[in-house]
């Protein structure tokens, strides 16, 4: 859209800084969740009621239909995918990305966000950071996605839904394992 203008590198930094500041935008209201497998995460963790896990995942996903729905109005008649996120490589590859970019991305949140003994005020820009820095290595291989919602939206608008099981299962399953592993750890500590 740009000509590349802005390139993979400035793609990188709009997804960290985005998330930042949505983190100090909306933190106190909702936690700023925006990311169904963070949510699930924060769940497996113990850090999320159960009851309130269908709606939080039904705003997520009804916020990110609204952005889609947003680009795909003001692009209108401009070829472009709409940020649908397709693995460049292969699937496998794309898969374990995704798994081991969430499972880092909640284990930061969960030791930035969740711990007394962290700086609360600077989670923001750790979470912020870690999401620029794996969206920059990660983005031209999978897409760097690391949130359903956000892969969804695109997919729904534009029907794609080519291998789209990846882009839940990976930031699921890495979110889960970051959480578990960081309370685990906090478990020891704790008892130390």
């Amino acid at each position: 859209m740009t000509g590349g203008k802005v390139g993979g590198l400035g793609i990188s930094l709009v997804f960290g800084l985005i998330v930042l500041a949505m983190i100090y935008t909306i933190g106190h209201i909702s936690g700023a969740h925006m990311n169904p497998a963070v949510t699930l995460g924060f769940c497996a963790a113990g850090r999320h009621k159960k009851a309130d896990l269908l709606p939080y995942i039904g705003a997520q996903l009804s916020g990110a239909v609204a952005a889609s729905l947003a680009l795909h109005l003001l692009f209108a008649g401009q070829p472009t995918n709409l940020g649908v996120t397709l693995p460049a490589g292969s699937v496998a590859q794309s898969f374990v990305l995704e798994l081991t970019m969430s499972f880092m991305l909640m284990f930061t949140i969960m030791g930035v966000a969740t711990d007394d003994r962290a700086e609360g005020a600077m989670a923001g820009i750790a979470i912020g950071a870690v999401i620029a820095l794996e969206a920059a290595f990660g983005g031209p291989i999978s897409g760097a996605s690391m949130n359903p919602a956000r892969s969804f939206a695109p997919a729904l608008l534009s029907w794609n839904f080519a291998h789209h099981w990846l882009y839940w299962a990976g930031p699921v399953l890495g979110t889960v394992l970051g959480a578990r592993l960081c309370r685990l750890l906090e478990t020891r500590t704790d008892a130390e």
